[in-house]
């Protein structure tokens, strides 16, 4: 079964309902999603540009939300990789596991810091690939440096960390944590929005 054969990525994709679910939540906790609407398709074309998906057989997601590149993962991920997202709202969590029900994908109720924690309950590996679009800008020190060195020791050798912000605020912590850290942007977003490739 190819990617575009597969209806479990795209199930469950009512926009008006993920809209609403957004945007509930973003009144709720602010500081916790830093923007009142879901990425665009341009920023999300743009950070999964990165990807290597011959290779990607572990992949992490931060803070999914509605699942808006959750789903677009899943439509490109191959058959035999697992994708496994992080997620601290129930109300998120529930939506995700309702929405989509794809047996690659595991849906996590717990915090980016105990990504290895997570990796190794579910005898999963070192990740390939952590994406992470939760709003670092907003943590204080200790949690961000928490989360990216956690990050940096749940990757593999040849991993990468994909980060998209709306602040630049958390690029000199990322300068510390990686090797090497290339820089992006997409205008096409709203906000438009700062992206960062990380390697180890």
């Amino acid at each position: 079964m190819t990617a575009q054969d597969r209806p479990t990525a795209l199930a469950g994709n009512g926009r008006p309902a993920q809209l609403a679910l957004f945007a509930r939540n973003f009144f709720k906790h602010p500081r916790m999603l830093g923007s009142i609407i879901p990425s665009s398709s341009f920023l999300v074309r743009r950070l999964l540009a990165r990807v290597d998906w011959q290779h990607a057989r572990v992949i992490v997601e931060y803070g999914p939300g509605v699942g808006t590149i959750t789903r677009e993962l899943l439509h490109r991920m191959p058959p035999e990789s697992t994708l496994v997202v992080l997620e601290t709202n129930q109300e998120f969590v529930d939506f995700l596991q309702q929405s989509l029900p794809d047996p690659r994908l595991r849906v996590v109720q717990g915090s980016a810091e105990t990504v290895q924690t997570e990796l190794a309950r579910l005898g999963l590996p070192a990740a390939d690939y952590v994406l992470a679009g939760i709003p670092f800008s907003t943590m204080s020190a200790t949690s961000r440096a928490s989360v990216l060195t956690s990050s940096l020791d749940a990757l593999s050798p040849q991993g990468a960390m994909l980060i998209y912000q709306f602040s630049s605020r958390v690029l000199p912590d990322l300068r510390r944590v990686f090797s090497d850290v290339e820089c992006d942007f997409e205008p096409l977003n709203i906000l438009p929005a700062k992206l960062y490739y990380c390697r180890p």
